[in-house]
């Protein structure tokens, strides 16, 4: 499928999703209906294990939310905005399938906020990250009040929402909001070198690891190690779960199938 603000790519079991709304990829209600859409399509892909989002160009990962796309929207209009860009964002972060965010330059807004709904980040070190909205009399739409306090703690996740401050990319790996930094340069790559050792993994087990810490969370303890056991249950019965044992016992490599 062809889209006008999104980039994909796809090569050995991993698609790249970039954002590419140049100069800077602001994010417009089209570019948020075309991640959905298009993280439709993944999902659905056999061939695609892994999935990297990043930016198109080199100035920006996303500088937020296009406000000119928004500004003079009516009220209903907005709450039609809104829905879509929830359903965005909802769909990144439950696709049953690992997400890897690549950052680099500006990472503002509802930028940010895409790169806190996947799974995993790898940023530049002089990327600059945060959610400023603050500034401009409003706040996080997009999930930024719930994913960041999830990542960094509720103390430094006020910190930075209230005082609509950005960190780089060396600060955002020390408290917790990034996996990994790399230089600018080789961001995508690292990006893609972790989507290439995910999507050779079983997509059973890895879809089922991601389901278990996502929904445990709003859950009390015993309920989500009960659900835990759920899950497990379903990897041991599952082809490649059977197939992983034999082949541990048998002294061998798994040939995992994806079932």
């Amino acid at each position: 499928m062809a889209y006008e603000t999104l980039i994909v790519e796809k090569e050995d079991g991993v698609a790249v999703v970039k954002l590419n709304r140049p100069p800077v990829n602001s994010l417009s209600g089209q570019a948020y209906g075309e991640m959905y859409e298009a993280f439709v399509e993944l999902e659905k892909d056999d061939a695609v294990n892994a999935i990297v989002i990043t930016g198109a160009g080199d100035k920006a990962f996303a500088a937020g939310l296009d406000i000119k796309d928004v500004a003079g929207k009516s009220i209903p209009g907005y709450f039609d905005f809104a829905s879509t860009v929830r359903k965005a964002l909802d769909k990144i972060a439950g696709i049953n399938k690992p997400t890897i965010a690549a950052l680099f330059g500006f990472v503002f807004g509802g930028g940010c906020e895409v790169a806190l709904a996947c799974d995993l980040r790898i940023a530049s070190s002089d990327a600059s990250i945060g959610c400023p909205e603050v500034n401009l009399g409003i706040m996080p739409g997009s999930g930024g009040t719930q994913r960041m306090p999830r990542l960094v703690g509720v103390a430094k996740a006020k910190e930075l929402l209230f005082m609509g401050d950005t960190v780089s990319g060396d600060e955002a790996y020390r408290i917790g909001l990034v996996n990994k930094v790399v230089a600018k340069e080789a961001v995508v790559d690292e990006a893609k070198a972790w989507a290439k050792k995910l999507a050779k993994k079983p997509k059973v087990a890895l879809g089922l690891i991601k389901s278990a810490i996502d929904t445990g969370l709003n859950m009390d303890l015993p309920s989500g190690i009960t659900f835990e056991n759920d899950c497990f249950t379903l990897t041991y019965v599952s082809e490649d779960g059977r197939e992983g044992m034999a082949a541990f016992a048998e002294k061998r490599k798994p040939s995992f199938k994806g079932k």
